[in-house]
């Protein structure tokens, strides 16, 4: 039976059946995964953008020397053995004063009245009198941050309704918030300090920051490059320039293969027995989270530098040996410099990676409150002595508090991990396409 080219028959309508098939499945999978990116970025952002707004009250606080330096001669050491409790009467009469010169009624209790002000300010205004002493018995103008309720109340995230069954706070006090804040005195506004503060404890929320959590990641990141990028890109250089070919070295490739794999918390559970129990490093330092992370990063920058050296064409080592070039000049002359591209671009891969690894830092112990910056903020006391905390565990660590402030918060830092992710993965593809060679 003849047919004819310009007719389909049965077999070409299933088959083009089939393909038209086949792009609506794809189609509809990547605008599932579209759907999927987008719920969970708007989820992430409808909750963590207000974190990097804070509200704070502007007070004028008389510094009052009969209570902050009762001997008058303005002895450092006297001066700071005067706690916060004696600096939070002076910021409560500073507000019943601000609402006395407003015209503003205040139906509430001196203690009420205190607590629309942040705990942590107390310790703010305690700083900065005992940085210059020379401000005790003068009226100073201070921001201080506004209690973790009436915060949230600007936010939206607390009404008139849910106050009525808040302990933390009511509707008077919310009253009293708004119409300083129509007057000027309570103001929301974009607060650095998210970036700089270190963490705060469950009494005051508002003075939570990423501060000590971002110089953590900060000095792991350091720990991983220093030593995973010459360990992994010499590892690859020899296993794909310099080792035979033979079981041995077949067994070795499986097996960085296979690390690769293996789920991060095996990580930790190693790092546990050999850098803490064996070794006797510090718990919880970002030394011993960096070389656990190392472990973990080294299969991936092995696996991404092999693929880049097998890119570079053979004619190009060839062509080098040819010209009386030895082994290790055509390799380190033409070879590496040519396969740089791929080698950075996986590196920077592997330290995003690694940036964003919670469980292996959970069981070395990286869960600890951190309320201070290491010591003198000297390199050595934050890598090898004192405690520390990174960005992905005090995201886990804030999601474990009861407070809704944290929860803001914490969604607050997964914005802060997923821009230092984008700009390190935009880095990469700049490097990519900037020096990659098309053959």
């Amino acid at each position: 039976m003849k047919t004819s080219l310009l007719k389909l028959d049965t077999r070409t309508k299933k088959r083009n059946a089939a393909e038209a098939r086949f792009k609506a499945y794809g189609l509809t999978a990547i605008i599932i995964a579209m759907l999927a990116l987008l719920i969970l970025l708007t989820s992430v952002l409808g909750n963590g953008l207000s974190s990097f707004r804070q509200t704070f009250i502007t007070l004028n606080v008389e510094l009052v020397e009969d209570k902050l330096d009762k001997s008058g001669v303005r002895d450092l050491e006297v001066m700071s053995k005067v706690t916060t409790i004696s600096y939070a009467p002076l910021l409560r009469d500073a507000l019943i004063a601000e609402l006395d010169e407003r015209g503003i009624e205040n139906p509430l209790s001196n203690r009420d009245l205190g607590d629309m002000i942040s705990k942590e300010a107390a310790a703010t205004v305690r700083n900065r009198v005992l940085a210059n002493p020379d401000l005790v018995r003068q009226t100073i103008t201070f921001d201080v941050l506004a209690s973790g309720r009436i915060d949230a109340f600007f936010k939206g995230d607390v009404t008139m309704e849910s106050a009525v069954l808040d302990s933390n706070t009511s509707p008077e006090a919310l009253t009293i918030a708004q119409q300083l804040a129509d007057a000027g005195v309570i103001e929301t506004k974009f607060n650095w300090n998210f970036f700089v503060w270190p963490d705060a404890s469950v009494q005051r929320p508002e003075a939570a920051g990423l501060g000590v959590a971002i110089l953590g990641s900060l000095y792991m990141m350091i720990v991983v490059l220093v030593l995973a990028l010459p360990i992994g890109v010499a590892s690859s250089i020899y296993l794909e320039e310099f080792a035979p070919k033979n079981r041995w070295t077949d067994l070795i490739e499986v097996n960085i293969s296979n690390l690769a794999a293996v789920p991060s918390i095996v990580y930790g559970i190693l790092g546990l027995a050999i850098f803490i129990n064996f070794m006797e490093f510090n718990q919880s330092s970002p030394l011993v989270g960096g070389l656990v992370l190392t472990l973990m990063t080294l299969p991936t920058i092995i696996i991404s530098t092999r693929a880049a050296l097998k890119s570079v064409p053979p004619s190009i080592r060839d062509a080098a040996l040819g010209v009386g070039a030895s082994k290790m000049q055509s390799v380190f002359h033409h070879v590496l410099p040519l396969a740089a591209p791929g080698i950075l671009t996986g590196t920077i891969i592997g330290l995003a990676q690694a940036l964003g690894e919670t469980a292996p830092l959970l069981l070395i112990g990286m869960v600890a409150f951190v309320r201070e910056y290491p010591a003198a903020y000297t390199p050595e006391a934050g890598l090898f002595g004192e405690a520390s905390t990174a960005l992905p565990v005090q995201v886990f660590n804030w999601t474990q508090r009861s407070d809704p402030a944290f929860v803001e918060r914490a969604s607050g830092a997964i914005i802060t991990l997923l821009v230092f992710l984008l700009i390190m993965n935009a880095v990469a593809i700049y490097l990519r396409r900037r020096f990659e060679r098309r053959w």
